[in-house]
This record gives C-alpha cells, sequence and structure tokens, in this order.
C-alpha cells in the first residue's frame, strides 16, 4: 500500500526525498497477477491476491484512519446540541463497530510486525508513510472517547471509564512521542523540497490536540484537587503544542499551493486533513472551558470559557474557508480523475472534527446559526463516512487494497495512479 503516496527512488548513501512521484507512463503490456488459487477466490474474496496471508504483508499506519473516521461519526453525533431518536442507538452502533476495527487492525499490525519485520521498519525511513504514525494515537483517542459518550449504555459508566482512561493515556503516551521523533526524522534523516508539504505532515502533530480535547471529557472524573487541576492543564499544554506546530505546517502547505499547485490527484484528499487541527482546536478549547471551574478558581476558569468562543468563532470562520478551498480543488480533480486510495479518510476524521468544534460553540453561545451548521455539517460526514466506507470494503473484499504499490499496479483492473 505504500503506492498511497509515493516517495521518489534515491540512490543508495542519499535520503528519501518526499516530493510525489509523477505518475509513471503505464506500460505497454503489464503482466496480469497469476490467478488466485485460494479457497476465499472461489467466493470472490480476496480474489486479487494469490493467497489470503498477503493481507498482512504490506500493511501500512494509515489504515488506522478507517478507525478515525469511523470513531468521529459516532462521536460527533453524542455531540450535537439537535437529537433525534434513534441517533444515539445508531451511534452507539457507529462506536461498536470502530472498536472493532481498532481491534481488528491492532491484531493485523501485531502480525504483520511479526512475519514481516523488515516492510514494517521501512515505513520509518518512507518520507511520506513515516507521518501517519499519528493515525494510530488518534483511534485510540477517538474510540475512547466513543466509549465514554456512548459504551457507557452498553457496558456500564464505571467500566467505560476504565477503558477510557487507559485508551487516554496509552493515545496521549503515542501522540506525544510522535510529536517528538516524526519531526526529529523529518529534520535528520528525511529530505524534503520546497514543493514537499502537504496535509499528511499534520498528522504525527495533532495528536496532542486530541488529547486535549478527550481529555476535557476525564477532568470531572479525575480525583479532585492536584490530580484534576494537573490534568487540566496538561491538556492547555497538549492543545499548544498542537496548535503552535500546526500553523506553522498549515502555512508551509498554503505556501506549496500558492507556489507549486495542487499536485498528484492521489494527494489531493490530504488537503482535508487541515480541517483536522483547527476543527480539534475549537473543540478542545470549548471542551476545556467548560470544565475549566471543576479545577481553577476565579478569574482564571472564567477567562478560560470565554476563550473557548473568543478563539473558537474565528478558528471556525478560516475553517469554513479551507473548507471550501479543499473542496473546489477536489471537484476539480474529479472530473479529471481521482483513484480510490486510504486517502479518502481525509473527508471523516478532519470534517467530523468541525462538527464537534461547530457543536460546542452552539452550545457555549445558544446561537441557532451554529446549530444548523452543526446539523448540516453532520449529514455531510454522515455521506463522506458512507461512501468512503463502501469503497474501503468493496476494495478490501477484493484484495487490491492490501497489494504493494508495484503488485497493485498489475492487479486486473486496477488504474495506474491508485486503487479502487
Amino acid at each position: 500500500m505504500s503506492d498511497l503516496l509515493e516517495v521518489q527512488p534515491h540512490r543508495a548513501g542519499t535520503r528519501p526525498s518526499a516530493t510525489p512521484a509523477p505518475a509513471p507512463a503505464p506500460a505497454p503490456a503489464p503482466a496480469q497477477s497469476p490467478a488466485p488459487t485460494h479457497a476465499l477466490a472461489r467466493w470472490g474474496l480476496l480474489r486479487d491476491l494469490e493467497h489470503p496471508r498477503q493481507v498482512f504483508a504490506a500493511l501500512t499506519p494509515n489504515w488506522y484512519a478507517s478507525v478515525m473516521g469511523t470513531g468521529i461519526v459516532a462521536v460527533a453525533a453524542a455531540s450535537l446540541p439537535e437529537q433525534f431518536p434513534g441517533l444515539r442507538t445508531a451511534a452507539t452502533a457507529v462506536w461498536a463497530l470502530a472498536a472493532l476495527l481498532l481491534v481488528a487492525l491492532t491484531a493485523a499490525t501485531a502480525l504483520h510486525w511479526l512475519r514481516h519485520r523488515r516492510t514494517a521498519r521501512s515505513h520509518a525511513r518512507d518520507a511520506v508513510m513515516v507521518h501517519f504514525y499519528g493515525a494510530l494515537p488518534m483511534a485510540l483517542l477517538t474510540v475512547g472517547a466513543g466509549t465514554l459518550l456512548l459504551g457507557r449504555d452498553v457496558i456500564g459508566l464505571h467500566a467505560a471509564l476504565g477503558v477510557d482512561w487507559v485508551l487516554w493515556s496509552a493515545g496521549t503516551l503515542a501522540g506525544l512521542v510522535c510529536a517528538v521523533s516524526v519531526p526529529y526524522l523529518m529534520f535528520t534523516r528525511h529530505d524534503y523540497r520546497p514543493d514537499s508539504a502537504f496535509g499528511g505532515w499534520l498528522m504525527p502533530v495533532v495528536p496532542p490536540m486530541v488529547s486535549a480535547s478527550t481529555g476535557a471529557l476525564l477532568v470531572p472524573y479525575a480525583a479532585a484537587g492536584q490530580p484534576r487541576l494537573t490534568l487540566l492543564l496538561c491538556c492547555y499544554a497538549m492543545f499548544g503544542i498542537s496548535l503552535l506546530a500546526s500553523l506553522v505546517v498549515i502555512t508551509l502547505i498554503w505556501y506549496r499551493l500558492a507556489l507549486h499547485g495542487t499536485g498528484p490527484a492521489r494527494m489531493v484528499p490530504t488537503l482535508w486533513i487541515v480541517l483536522g487541527p483547527l476543527g480539534q482546536s475549537v473543540t478542545a478549547a470549548g471542551l476545556l472551558g467548560g470544565v475549566a471551574h471543576q479545577a481553577l478558581p476565579a478569574p482564571y476558569a472564567g477567562a478560560m470559557q470565554a476563550f473557548g468562543v473568543l478563539y473558537g468563532v474565528p478558528v471556525w470562520g478560516f475553517a469554513l474557508l479551507w473548507a471550501c478551498l479543499a473542496g473546489a480543488i477536489t471537484l476539480r480533480t474529479v472530473r479529471s480523475g481521482l483513484p480510490f486510495s486510504l486517502t479518502w479518510w481525509s473527508f471523516t476524521f478532519p470534517v467530523g472534527t468541525v462538527v464537534t468544534g461547530t457543536s460546542g460553540i452552539a452550545l457555549h453561545t445558544g446561537s441557532e446559526l451554529f446549530r444548523v451548521a452543526a446539523a448540516v455539517l453532520y449529514a455531510v460526514l454522515v455521506l463522506a463516512w458512507l461512501l468512503v466506507a463502501a469503497r474501503t470494503a468493496r476494495s478490501s473484499l477484493r484484495g487490491r487494497i492490501f497489494l504493494p504499490a508495484g503488485a497493485a499496479r498489475r492487479a486486473p483492473g486496477t488504474a495506474a495512479g491508485g486503487r479502487y
């Protein structure tokens, strides 16, 4: 699956460039993959694979984006100002699906590391794929938040709290490690050009912001006194870590778009990742401000609650601007051909964070405008998730999405430059 976002080949002894390689010219007569002989192929399952074990051979960390995108549909539903009959039940079912995906994908990833360790280690040396290590902590944090918000109806509050504390702690630790280690590798091991910046650069620095927003849900359940105060202040510190780093990266992405264009079609969906830190920061500011009074005295608690609105509304406006730009570029690309790949999950989680941020502003201000906007944006999120989930399921059942770059192009019916 390394064809998701390719890096240019490099000479031995040099650092790889993260500039997307131009689409290769189609071969005159590509060789067809050997016909599958395994039993599942008779039922149409994994028929693009020679053997089912190929599912684990080229598993990449960006698969966790599917857990993020599924989980945010549930979390966003739980936070909507307008609730209607059946919404919570449907959201709980989606949360359960995200949790099952997380467990299955984690087991598959462990198997991948056991059987294909060289391939697994190569992801850190890939100047593009390395950024998607940030998907794992965000998947953990999203499912954890869904467990507290929705899973409590199924497993009880006590068990939901326990699960969320574990997932939040693991996700926060992994996210902080990503926020330090991936930029370190960028600065010391990989070689980038002025046109290399893309939305994926945000993936390793956004997890602390997700920890800040999901940590706010745990503040009321932390022990009163210093433990609760420590949790709140740590969440604000992680808010700052992610916000400032994201602003740097977003500036570089704007620079790249202005001077070097949108790049290959397969890169275009990653433009939507910019909505992630924007929407998540609005969500975090609102949630943290709403619980600040439980740990801090006046005037700080009131100031933090006001900050949630004073920060949230302007940033929400910029998020809408970026959504319009990304939408226009995406529609332009669709007309010329947008191949399916796992980058399509960028249409889900970032949009979901804008939904939760919009819901937070609506609840804090009582604005009917934001209540309606939250419902409309959530409808867009659900439609995007249904589309991407269906395409992912279809490609997964055939097995094509599990093939490495070269093999994927040789699979019968696969268009050059991407997979369906």
